[in-house]
């Protein structure tokens, strides 16, 4: 038995197959499924159940793999210890974070760590869906917006306003909104699961929900931006994606005074990544650059 065999049937646990599990590694399919199959042999017991249409855990697979999976998180502690007698970061990171954001500001701070520690390589994927941070691996996410109950331990790294806006061209046709109600009768370009519900505003100083409606629903900050630049509607949004827009007079703010609460934006990870000297340091430099 070899780690490297812990390490692939522990990220084939995760996938769920062993395409996902490769693609993930970098290995090929192949190699993963004569790697598993060395594994169960070594050990004279069944772990996986492969048919055509998926991939089933035996009962000792389960086993095995809460043990593998503990021997895994043992070997980088010991190798992090080490790290940080050499006062050096090392080993493999995968963090997921959402697309906007993640591209507009993540995206340069993540490269100015690894300037700073040559030694790690990281896995980031870019996506609005809300992963499943243990099932599929994940050392760490970053979420925007409030967040469900878990078992996973959050760090806050800031705050995001959010703003009403609209083109010029659309608050010339058709009105600017004096009072909250007024949304009512206008096009509204909805964001993600917020828009399904209606839009949450401060109305003398409770907060209030209004079903807007419009003509375009998205789960991307970014088109929704694009279409009210157009002139299709008023679009409520965090700051950092309307901003640019903003300054260059392509949109325009409305009802100031009734913005909605911030967004948090939040660091998520599994329990046993807590004691992890990698997401200590991280957790430190994000919110040291965010908050500057």
């Amino acid at each position: 038995m070899q780690i490297e065999d812990l390490r692939i049937y522990v990220a084939v646990m995760n996938a769920g197959n062993f395409t996902a599990a490769a693609d993930q590694l970098m290995l090929s399919k192949q190699y993963v499924s004569r790697r598993m199959a060395a594994l169960e042999a070594s050990l004279g017991a069944r772990l996986l159940i492969r048919n055509t249409r998926k991939l089933s855990v035996t009962d000792a697979g389960k086993v095995f793999a809460q043990h593998a999976q503990r021997i895994l998180d043992d070997i980088q502690e010991a190798e992090q210890a080490v790290s940080e007698r050499r006062q050096e970061l090392h080993g493999t990171f995968r963090i997921s974070m959402p697309m906007s954001f993640g591209m507009s500001h993540l995206s340069p701070l993540i490269a100015d760590f690894l300037a700073e520690h040559s030694a790690l390589q990281f896995q980031v994927e870019l996506a609005d869906r809300y992963v499943d941070v243990i099932g599929e691996g994940f050392d760490m996410a970053i979420r925007i917006g409030t967040l469900s109950d878990s078992t996973l331990i959050a760090r806050q790294l800031g705050e995001l306003k959010r703003v009403i806006c609209c083109s010029p061209a659309y608050l010339k046709r058709a009105g600017e909104p004096k009072v909250p109600e007024d949304l009512l009768q206008h096009a509204c370009l909805r964001y993600g699961r917020e828009g399904q519900n209606g839009w949450e505003l401060k109305v003398d100083g409770k907060k209030k929900v209004l079903a807007v409606q419009g003509p375009m629903m998205s789960n991307n900050g970014e088109v929704l931006c694009d279409a009210a630049i157009s002139g299709l509607g008023l679009v409520l949004l965090p700051e950092f994606i309307v901003g640019p827009a903003l300054q260059r007079g392509e949109l325009v703010s409305v009802l100031d005074a009734c913005h909605p609460d911030s967004l948090c934006l939040n660091a998520v990870y599994p329990q046993h990544r807590q004691r992890s000297e990698v997401n200590r340091v991280l957790l430190s430099f994000l919110q040291q650059r965010l908050n500057a």
